[in-house]
């Protein structure tokens, strides 16, 4: 444990010393925040039936959406891990005393959470001091905000066993930029990441409720706007454990398998 700890206060340290990258996401998770709000915006005004979910708590979703997107996106990847795949250098990786999950799994989740501190609290600062309709408000009470902080962080364990499922498929495919389309593409549009869950059609949304990934994103961004009630909230809790357990149990398996399959050669 010593050893994962290690790895994730170094990576963690490594990421935040990426702070003009940090500066250019801001700045395009702006442009991308206001052009997807004006877009509901119009939406809703020419609505014919009251929306699923009100404006307000669309326009906090997506706040929320850019600013934690380090926490919620799957096509965030590590090019390193990568290249130890399909290049066989996974060899120096299995010479080392420590568990290969355990030790990418530290990394992934030091990484997320680097980008998350530098562009998330900016981004938040500015949009509760925007004039309405785009300002964000705050949560409806502390137990709320209590309840999105657990979902958040449950959250992002799981969009990091989804995403150590995609580095252990390149084993096999030995293809990075397949696996990182196929999760990303249908992995982010399942967590509402493209159209948020309650806008989707009715037989849709029973699709995604079934599946893992509207937990790391929809679930959290709708227990801060108050869409879903806080009974509610305390049972996805309990189901998004569920998952994590399921998802991190799939993925130690899969990885035993792959690495009693592999065949690196030469020297």
């Amino acid at each position: 444990m010593r050893a994962y700890i290690s790895v994730f206060k170094l990576r963690l340290v490594n990421g935040l010393q990426y702070r003009t990258a940090a500066l250019a996401g801001i700045a395009t998770q702006f442009f991308w925040g206001f052009i997807i709000i004006m877009v509901f915006e119009a939406f809703y005004s020419g609505a014919a039936a009251p929306p699923p979910i009100s404006l307000k708590q669309l326009i906090t979703y997506v706040w929320l959406q850019q600013a934690l997107l380090a926490f919620v996106m799957l096509w965030f990847r590590d090019n390193e891990l990568f290249q130890l795949i399909t290049t066989g250098n996974i060899a120096y990786e299995l010479c080392r005393p420590s568990g290969i999950y355990g030790l990418w799994y530290a990394k992934l989740l030091a990484q997320r959470l680097a980008s998350a501190l530098l562009r998330s609290m900016p981004i938040l600062a500015v949009a509760f001091c925007l004039p309405e309709p785009y300002r964000m408000p705050l949560p409806s009470d502390l137990i709320s905000f209590l309840l999105f902080i657990v979902a958040l962080l449950l959250g992002l364990l799981m969009v990091v066993s989804l995403s150590m499922l995609m580095y252990i498929s390149v084993f096999v495919t030995l293809s990075p930029a397949g696996s990182l389309l196929m999760f990303g593409v249908f992995g982010e549009f399942l967590a509402g990441m493209v159209i948020p869950v309650p806008l989707m059609p009715q037989w849709l949304q029973n699709i995604v409720y079934i599946l893992p990934f509207r937990w790391s994103a929809d679930f959290p961004f709708r227990v801060y706007s108050g869409h879903i009630p806080k009974e509610e909230a305390l049972i996805g809790i309990g189901i998004q454990l569920i998952w994590l357990l399921v998802l991190v149990g799939v993925g130690r398996i899969a990885m035993a398998s792959a690495l009693r399959k592999i065949v690196v050669q030469g020297g």
